[in-house]
């Protein structure tokens, strides 16, 4: 069930941002009034008018309530990593010396203490909640998150806790009936969930009673939802009651969640004549909640993804001139002619590998294993990744020089059995490495690439999960066609686990690998690690795990 008034404050806090006190009064921006007026009736085009404010305002606070009013949408529709994402993205605009912010910070951290509840992480949620009690400065916003915070407690069944907030907030919530009555229905439930023997029907009814008084429906819907729970296995009757009431609600509300929950007690309460027609419109609702949610986040990358392309091409619009096409032209040039003399020396790298083939039979097989996964990287690799960064990204032409450089040196080197230099950061390494091929039609998103994970791994292993990730990179770029790229990294006990996903064409039935996905399945195989490829309803999922220590 959604949380009592659970829309109400998010809303709430939201145009808190915008609240005057004072000392500032921030004027909202017209693209922004346009996303308010459709927020809860119209989300596909709130977030279509928040997203053109975070593209084309210059002020940080307005920028930072748009995407805080993105991350609501998104946490309504399911996506709650989205959520996440687009949170910390508005908290690194926000200023927390700044008197004016701190409405957007509380309810950012309040918006993330809620993710993190639903993503049941309990501990962060808790973590999420202080921090906004930390930055509000309204009484009414202090009780909604300490209720917020209490829920979490009683979620984790330590009811105690929860009490103990609910009874020092119980009476501040009386000069707002609304609250007052969340509160009180809230610790009877509690209380009773801790005392299976406590009498909490007069509470609940009068929460119950102050709801029907003050038209609060959304509030009626929690309050039916208490007493049917309350009176399961007492008064069963009483419990169908009160679910059939929670139902007929749930629909003059138009909220399917909620719906789907009144529906799950019909089903466990009502006579078995009943049961088949609640079961039908349960399995129908089940269907067409998922259904809306995936179409949902789809449709809301597209508009992220529309909106970034038109930026992007109009900056292009403005930006050409003569000069840049003489720049870009002598860039492709040295490009070439550093492709053509790559491709010449590894041409001649084989050659000499292949005459002393009949004498070194063993040492050449694995010599040639090396060769390859080194021509791959340092050549292809390396040259698809610059010329990424060219089509996507600004350059410097000193740093072109400086890339084509190391290529060319590294290139000469090649044959020789050199150890590969791993860079004492290596989680910035691969960060910078992910960020090449985050370009205006592909987005690339990364999660768990901590300094702290990679220091427990052995550099030999470094090494080689950078040649597969690059690999799984520029095989993404040139055959998935995904707009949208997750890698996450996390450790299970001593193995680290990397899971890739994007939402490209996938591996067709018939696909066989060439030789850059196979130099990758002898890496995985070279550090007793394990790789499998999974087609998923759009796209691929790829799982990569190995030990933190080559055991070899």
């Amino acid at each position: 069930m959604r949380t009592p008034l659970f829309s109400l404050i998010l809303t709430a806090c939201l145009f808190a941002c915008n609240r005057k006190n004072s000392i500032v009064a921030v004027e909202r921006e017209p693209d922004f009034k346009k996303a308010e007026s459709f927020l809860y009736h119209k989300n596909d085009s709130a977030f279509y008018y928040f997203n053109k404010v975070v593209s084309n305002s210059k002020d940080s606070l307005q920028i930072a309530m748009a995407y805080n009013g993105m991350a609501v949408i998104l946490s309504d529709a399911g996506d709650y990593f989205g959520a996440q994402e687009n949170l910390l993205i508005s908290l690194s605009y926000l200023d927390e010396q700044k008197e004016k912010d701190r409405y957007c910070i509380s309810s950012d951290y309040n918006e993330l203490g809620g993710t993190s509840l639903n993503l049941k992480n309990y501990d962060a949620a808790i973590d999420y909640y202080d921090r906004a009690l930390k930055f509000a400065e309204d009484d009414g916003f202090k009780l909604m998150f300490l209720n917020n915070k209490a829920v979490v407690y009683q979620k984790t069944r330590d009811f105690a806790k929860a009490i103990a907030i609910y009874d020092s907030i119980l009476g501040k919530g009386k000069k707002d009936e609304k609250a007052y009555a969340m509160v009180l229905s809230n610790r009877a439930r509690t209380r009773w969930l801790q005392d299976s023997g406590y009498r909490a029907t007069p509470e609940l009814l009068e929460a119950l009673q102050i709801r029907v008084n003050q038209k609060d429906y959304w509030g009626q819907n929690a309050s039916y939802a208490h007493l049917s729970d309350y009176y399961a296995n007492s008064h069963p009757d009483s419990a169908l009651m009160y679910a059939d009431k929670m139902y007929a609600i749930t629909r003059y509300l138009n909220s399917p969640d909620d719906e789907i929950e009144a529906l799950q007690k019909l089903i466990l309460l009502s006579p078995p004549q009943n049961i088949r027609q609640y079961y039908k419109r349960y399995q129908y609702l089940s269907d067409s909640v998922q259904t809306a949610r995936n179409t949902a986040k789809n449709q809301f990358a597209l508009i992220r993804y529309d909106a970034e392309k038109n930026k992007v091409e109009n900056l292009k619009l403005q930006k050409e001139n003569a000069d840049k096409k003489v720049q870009i032209l002598q860039q492709r040039l040295m490009i070439y002619g550093a492709a053509a003399a790559m491709i010449l020396g590894v041409f001649l790298v084989v050659i000499w590998s292949r005459k002393r083939r009949q004498q070194m039979a063993s040492r050449i097989r694995d010599h040639k294993l090396k060769t390859s996964q080194k021509v791959h990287d340092v050549v292809a690799n390396g040259l698809y990744r610059i010329m990424t960064e060219i089509e996507h990204q600004p350059i410097e032409k000193e740093s072109l020089l400086d890339k084509i450089e190391d290529m060319y040196e590294r290139s000469r080197d090649i044959s020789y059995e050199q150890p590969e230099i791993t860079s004492t950061d290596f989680q910035a390494e691969i960060a910078l490495l992910l960020k090449a091929f985050n370009t205006d039609t592909t987005r690339v998103v990364t999660a768990g690439n901590d300094k702290g994970l990679w220091e427990k791994v052995d550099t030999n292993i470094q090494k080689e999960v950078k040649h597969i990730l690059q690999e799984l990179m520029v095989n993404m770029k040139k055959h998935s066609g995904a707009s949208y790229v997750s890698i996450r990294f996390k450790q299970s006990g001593n193995k680290v686990e990397i899971q890739y996903t994007d939402n490209g064409a996938g591996l067709p039935p018939s696909y066989s690998f060439g030789n850059g996905l196979t130099n990758t399945g002898n890496r995985i195989k070279n550090i007793n690690g394990e790789i499998t490829f999974t087609n998923v309803n759009k796209g691929l999922k790829i799982q990569v795990s190995f030990p933190i220590v080559n055991m070899k």
